[in-house]
């Protein structure tokens, strides 16, 4: 018997059957990923959960000791029921990075079916790179609405100092018990929050790229989670109250931003400027500097940006753009020798001499009205995603997660420099405009 066809008004339902229009050429999307559940409870359904998807007996279950309290150990005794499970319980807080990777590929046992993760961003990172790695499959039961790369095809990972993301594979499975999440630590809620505001700040960035560079750019991403973003946007109180609805919106939000991100084969739709800001925190901070939650340091470096966007898309001048004068020497010397090479070429596309500078500004001079429109039309603006993000009592700036004002103005100098990516950083530099307090 054919699969009932899912409600017409929703998108995840539409991607599972492969049934998502296109919204620009019509052409029906669909995800790898087999099932998605979103449920109030999820309290004596793992077994069954799992079971659907048909991945065999052997399972390795990968929690920390706040994940395994919060659901880890609630998972593992259900499993065992049905299925031989091996559990790995990582230390207190572990970082997504090489060696951790190295630690559970040499940990899992050989003959493993698939890779179960119990958490959030990290834990579902880490269990991503070990399925790709032995080339099973992964699945996550999420413990937090903190980040929203629960169902992307990417993995954030510190490879030799470099914050990198790595094309793994989407998980066949993703499960979100509503009432584990609403008990999830505020600022993990706050978090994710911040990690869906980018939406704005990322849009504009690509959609930048696109109008001024002729880079790809898809509104499919964006058109999948408008819905459930509105809805989230308008009840930051009631969220950070544990109303269960709209923890539910943004859940879907969040996943629905993962699938964006899967269809377009990369993060474009969610990572732009504001992750690169954040990313330069993170591989340059001191040990004195406090390690965050990743959606709140987005949640901050989305307002840094959102503010800068809003500066330059308020101009009626277009911006004027010089040739390049960083050198690879300069690059070198700020990020190291092995790290900085990397950096040099993942920036030198994106230098300008004076030719290319010229045909630039001849494209800005003639279409800058054009593009200020259609920018404007899909950005939020600064003062309205600080109204959401102070509404649930996120950070609002980069001196209340601890960082040095120097370091954060070394950011916004020096940030566009680790990845490929044309933003509104790119801009600012190439045309010498100050970039103005977030």
């Amino acid at each position: 018997m054919p699969a009932a066809d899912p409600p017409a008004a929703d998108p995840i339902g539409l991607l599972l059957a492969g049934r998502y229009p296109d919204p620009e050429t019509g052409e029906l999307l669909g995800a790898d990923t087999r099932s998605v559940i979103v449920a109030d409870s999820l309290a004596g359904d793992e077994v069954e959960l799992v079971r659907a998807l048909d991945v065999g007996p052997r399972l390795v279950v990968i929690s920390d000791p706040a994940t395994g309290q919060a659901l880890g150990d609630r998972v593992e005794r259900a499993l065992r029921s049905r299925f031989t499970v091996q559990s790995i319980r990582l230390d207190r807080a572990p970082e997504a990075d090489t060696e951790t990777v190295a630690r559970l590929l040499a940990s899992v046992e050989p003959r493993t079916d698939a890779v179960v993760a119990v958490g959030s961003g990290t834990l579902n990172d880490l269990a991503k790179l070990v399925a790709h790695a032995r080339g099973i499959p992964q699945l996550v039961f999420a413990t937090a609405p903190s980040m929203n790369g629960y169902t992307s095809v990417s993995a954030s990972v510190l490879d030799g100092g470099i914050k990198r993301s790595l094309r793994t594979a989407t998980p066949v499975g993703a499960f979100f018990d509503l009432g584990v999440l609403a008990a999830a630590p505020p600022r993990m809620i706050r978090a994710g929050l911040g990690d869906s505001a980018c939406r704005s700040t990322a849009q504009v960035d690509w959609l930048l790229a696109h109008l001024l560079l002729d880079r790809p750019y898809r509104e499919a991403p964006f058109a999948l989670l408008a819905a459930d973003e509105a809805a989230v946007v308008a009840e930051p109180r009631a969220l950070m109250a544990g109303d269960l609805e709209v923890m539910r919106r943004l859940v879907r939000t969040l996943v629905l931003s993962g699938f964006g991100m899967t269809i377009c084969g990369g993060s474009y739709p969610a990572s732009q400027g504001e992750h690169l800001l954040a990313h330069y925190v993170t591989m340059m901070r001191t040990a004195e500097v406090p390690v965050g939650l990743h959606g709140e340091d987005i949640g901050v470096c989305t307002l840094v940006m959102a503010t800068l966007q809003d500066a330059i898309i308020a101009r009626e001048q277009p911006p004027v753009l010089q040739p390049s004068t960083v050198q690879r020497e300069d690059v070198i010397r700020r990020f190291g020798a092995v790290a900085g090479d990397s950096c040099w070429r993942e920036l030198e596309p994106k230098l300008l001499d004076r030719h290319r500078a010229d045909q630039l500004n001849a494209r800005l001079a003639s279409g800058w009205p054009a593009m200020r429109s259609r920018l404007a039309a899909v950005a939020v603006g600064a003062a309205r995603l600080r109204q959401l993000l102070a509404a649930a009592g996120a950070p609002l700036d980069p001196a209340a997660l601890g960082w040095p004002a120097a370091l954060f103005d070394d950011a916004r100098r020096h940030a566009r420099e680790i990845r490929d990516r044309y933003t509104f950083l790119d801009l600012a530099a190439d045309a010498a405009v100050a970039a103005p307090g977030g």
